[in-house]
């Protein structure tokens, strides 16, 4: 079971471009903090205090050999909190399908009841909404000729 204070580690170290950023250089095996701290316009100092986060979120762990310090990557957290996560996927899937049965008749009422079903080509349209990193949706190139008035 996963602990919320842990949960909010884990959410924490990823919450920021430069921590995944070093996630993704990592999961393409272990490397040295120099090499890590490399890519990064940032003092040193930063990069150690990114890497302290990671680590106390038990994302990476360190191993000294020699004089050099080699930093891998654990994914175990990441696979806890896709875990947490999927255990709400039944409980958004139920209230969008709810909803989406709601609105499916009054925003493509040329459809009818089962908009899915409805195409002479036998294809099923698709609504494709994308999300973009400042919350606004945007509606796909493939809706921009449906109507949308009833």
């Amino acid at each position: 079971m996963l602990r919320m204070d842990h949960l909010s580690d884990v959410l924490t170290a990823i919450s920021h471009p430069t921590r995944r950023a070093i996630i993704g250089q990592l999961a393409n095996g272990p490397a040295r903090f120099s090499d890590v701290a490399k890519p990064f316009d940032t003092a040193l100092n930063a990069v150690t205090k990114h890497l302290k986060l990671l680590e106390r979120a038990g994302l990476i762990e360190r191993r000294k050999q020699g004089r050099e310090v080699f930093i891998s990557f654990r994914g175990e957290p990441l696979r806890e909190v896709a875990e947490w996560v999927n255990d709400y996927e039944r409980f958004w899937s139920e209230r969008f399908t709810a909803k989406r049965n709601e609105d499916f008749p009054t925003l493509f009422p040329t459809f009818g009841q089962e908009p899915w079903k409805s195409r002479s080509n036998g294809q099923s349209p698709r609504l494709r909404v994308r999300f973009s990193m400042r919350g606004s949706i945007q509606r796909s190139p493939a809706l921009s000729g449906m109507s949308m008035t009833s």
